[in-house]
């Protein structure tokens, strides 16, 4: 659910007391362990804590006039929620925060960044704190980069392999080479002979010439 509050006291006064107070105490883990050059602000009408263009000033590559997100916190209709860009980006992160959370025994409400909740004690705020620590702007910046590029050349890849198999669809059948004669058998030699045999024979029993009228056999 997203305000149309344009700052971050006008959208903590929009909230129920309740939501308020729990919203609040997120914001003080954010506050207190978030790397300085990270901003608070509004961000996709909800809180949003970003690395700003004066620092990283070519944004957010899906809309590079914002600037790159990385946490946010939201009031949503029938819960809260935690947003942690951190632990989308690195899988070691997040192993590292879900075996953290576990050890707290609380039950962790989890997608692929977006923690939810429905009162400030259902959080393992310590393990939220020691996560926003672990990655600091730079090194947030670096993995971002790095994943990127990652993906940029996965989609060269794909492009190149689908131009490829467009050249081999339309590309002429090659002809089909004519099947090389069959070597004789062992069968078809003795016949083969055979029947040599049989015609030299019958050559040979015919006379070269017929006898004349005037060669005859004297008696």
């Amino acid at each position: 659910m997203q305000s149309k509050a344009t700052t971050v006291a006008a959208y903590m006064a929009s909230l129920p007391a309740d939501r308020r107070e729990a919203i609040d105490a997120v914001r003080n883990v954010f506050k207190t362990n978030l790397d300085p050059k990270i901003q608070e602000g509004m961000s996709y009408g909800m809180i949003g804590y970003s690395i700003p263009h004066s620092y990283y000033p070519a944004g957010y590559h899906c809309n590079p006039s914002m600037p790159l997100p990385y946490a946010g916190l939201a009031s949503q209709k029938g819960y809260m929620s935690v947003y942690l860009m951190p632990c989308y980006l690195g899988s070691d992160l997040l192993k590292w925060f879900e075996t953290a959370w576990a050890k707290t025994g609380k039950k962790l409400n989890m997608g692929k960044c977006c923690i939810r909740f429905k009162k400030v004690e259902d959080l393992a705020l310590e393990v939220i704190g020691e996560t926003l620590r672990r990655l600091s702007a730079d090194a947030y910046i670096k993995t971002y980069e790095s994943l990127l590029k990652g993906s940029a050349a996965a989609s060269k890849e794909r492009k190149a392999a689908k131009v490829a198999a467009k050249n081999t669809a339309s590309s002429p059948a090659p002809s089909k080479a004519k099947p090389a004669a069959k070597a004789p058998t062992k069968a078809t030699t003795k016949v083969a002979q055979k029947a040599s045999r049989k015609s030299a024979s019958k050559t040979a029993a015919k006379p070269t010439s017929k006898p004349t009228s005037k060669t005859k056999r004297r008696k």
